[in-house]
């Protein structure tokens, strides 16, 4: 028996694009990963890329389609604002956007802001992943979802109270390419997050931070004279930017860190996938704190079903 699609959920990166088709049980039935991300389409036009694909998938030309992500950026496809928070994940679906003279439905949801004056934030399509993953669940949690720029959420009953982005991911990429220690991590080996420098390095982070650009350097200094290997070096950088986000994250959200320690107990809720997963885990470990992994797919498909549920609910 052939199960017909019900709707198209997108996640619209800044250099990816995933989409996929979704039955009436909520099953995926096709999925389409790409590099036109909102760079991309933003110069071939998203409204192409989107077809092209969901043709290829063999979509109806009426199917809906609900998006997140990049695509709702002011540099997008059509801008979806913000939420202000605290943000109730569940009012992200009232506040989406209806694409204007698109030949199919298209909704595309908004993220969210924080217009603190002294820490302002924004995030798009993590949002998205928040209410797929803690979105219904009680209670208080602390939320690290890795990557380029990882986000750490506090989310209390399914309200985001506060976050706050660390550029960790796209600070290694920089450090390991273009600077002085560029020459030690260079011939690298793949590494995971049981590696001894790894491990020794959050712990080092976490207990000096503001140490950091010294720990930094003696990636360089340790390996001219200590002999270490460009894979060591390499998991050393690594647990050293880990652990300095996880040290100023615990740091701004002490207050919920506090609640997870003491009668919630409850571990940190780690929104990822692939090898990010395996290393923010052992950080964690290394740290001192407990975490349950939700993978980031998932996490993302979930969220965008929740809101087509709510769109569309026949």
């Amino acid at each position: 028996m052939t199960t017909t699609a019900s709707y198209a959920a997108a996640d619209w990166g800044t250099s990816s694009f995933r989409i996929w088709l979704i039955g009436e049980t909520g099953e995926a039935l096709s999925e389409r990963r790409s590099a036109e991300g909102m760079t991309t389409a933003a110069k071939t036009g998203f409204s192409a890329v989107l077809e092209q694909h969901l043709e290829a998938m063999g979509a109806s030309r009426s199917l809906p389609v609900v998006i997140c992500g990049m695509a709702g950026a002011r540099q997008g496809w059509v801008e979806a604002g913000y939420l202000d928070t605290p943000a109730a994940l569940s009012e992200i679906v009232r506040h989406a956007v209806v694409v204007p003279d698109a030949a199919r439905d298209i909704r595309i949801l908004p993220g969210l802001a924080q217009r603190d004056a002294a820490m302002p934030d924004v995030m798009r399509g993590e949002e998205t992943q928040l209410l797929g993953s803690v979105g219904a669940l009680a209670g208080t949690r602390l939320v690290c979802m890795p990557g380029t720029h990882s986000k750490w959420v506090r989310v209390a009953d399914g309200t985001v109270e506060r976050f706050s982005t660390f550029m960790s991911g796209e600070l290694f990429d920089v450090v390991s390419r273009q600077s002085i220690l560029s020459h030690a991590v260079a011939e690298a080996g793949a590494f995971d997050g049981t590696h001894p420098a790894f491990v020794a390095a959050v712990a080092e982070a976490m207990a000096n931070p503001g140490m950091a650009t010294n720990l930094l350097f003696t990636v360089r200094s340790g390996q001219l004279l200590h002999g270490h290997g460009p894979t060591e070096a390499k998991a050393r950088l690594s647990g050293l930017m880990i652990g300095l986000e996880i040290a100023g994250a615990t740091t701004l959200a002490a207050d919920a860190q506090g609640a997870i320690r003491g009668a919630v107990r409850a571990p940190v809720s780690l929104v990822a996938s692939g090898p990010l997963a395996g290393l923010y885990t052992q950080a964690l470990t290394a740290a001192g704190l407990t975490s349950e992994l939700i993978d980031a797919d998932e996490a993302v498909r979930d969220g965008l079903a929740a809101a087509a549920r709510a769109l569309w609910p026949a």
